[in-house]
């Protein structure tokens, strides 16, 4: 009798205690710890992160030196065709001030002389003009334009600064005992082998009335010259 009574009662303890444990531990009640999400989970994407952390060094960089004095001062000699008198050799010199990158304003001044015409030399006659007459000089102010910046290569490690531009302006030609007002145009190519001398190339037409030869015409003497300058 005290046996059944002592397994009813072990089996009652059984069954509050164990079971109840059991039924929890099978149970979806009890919070249990989860594996944190990843990245690729929560996009859809793989991870980035990059698996070398390259290192990457600093270069120092040199700028270009450009001289930024907007005043160029040259001297340049050449070749002047005088319409009727021949080629002579001309030489002179500029002044400009660049007022943009683009724009600039010119004064030249140049001198010359005129050889003997074609009648004076086959006719054996008397000169047309006198020897002081003979002497050619001219000045203008002119407005450039760079039309094609850029820059000219040399080799393969050498490069400057160049510009093709044109010009057209107005000024006055002493010739044949007279002033003459003249319109000049034309064009040149400038290259700058450092960052304060430049050399240049110039083409120039300059265009007036003249009566010398008995009849009024209007004459084109073209101009070709070399020239160099700085800035200042």
């Amino acid at each position: 009798m005290e046996v059944s009574r002592f397994r009813i009662l072990f089996l009652s303890l059984l069954a509050v205690t164990v079971l109840p444990g059991c039924s929890l531990l099978g149970g979806r009640g009890v919070d249990q710890p989860q594996p944190a999400a990843s990245s690729e989970q929560i996009t859809g994407e793989p991870d980035q992160k990059p698996i070398i952390d390259p290192q990457v060094e600093r270069r120092e960089i040199k700028r270009t030196r450009i001289d930024t004095e907007d005043f160029e001062l040259g001297a340049y000699v050449g070749v002047l065709s005088i319409e009727d008198f021949e080629s002579n050799v001309v030489y002179g010199g500029r002044l400009a001030y660049h007022l943009t990158e683009d724009f600039f304003i010119e004064g030249t001044y140049g001198q010359s002389r005129a050889g003997r015409t074609s009648y004076e030399n086959l006719s054996g006659s008397a000169d047309l003009l006198s020897d002081k007459d003979r002497d050619y000089s001219y000045y203008a102010v002119s407005l450039g334009w760079n039309a094609l910046p850029g820059e000219i290569f040399i080799g393969k490690n050498r490069a400057y600064n160049s510009a093709f531009y044109l010009v057209a302006g107005i000024g006055s030609t002493q010739f044949g005992g007279d002033d003459r007002f003249t319109v000049n145009g034309g064009f040149g190519y400038r290259v700058l082998p450092t960052d304060w001398v430049a050399v240049h190339f110039d083409v120039r037409d300059h265009v007036y009335d003249i009566d010398i030869l008995g009849e009024k015409k209007i004459v084109n003497n073209l101009e070709a010259h070399l020239g160099l300058s700085i800035f200042f």
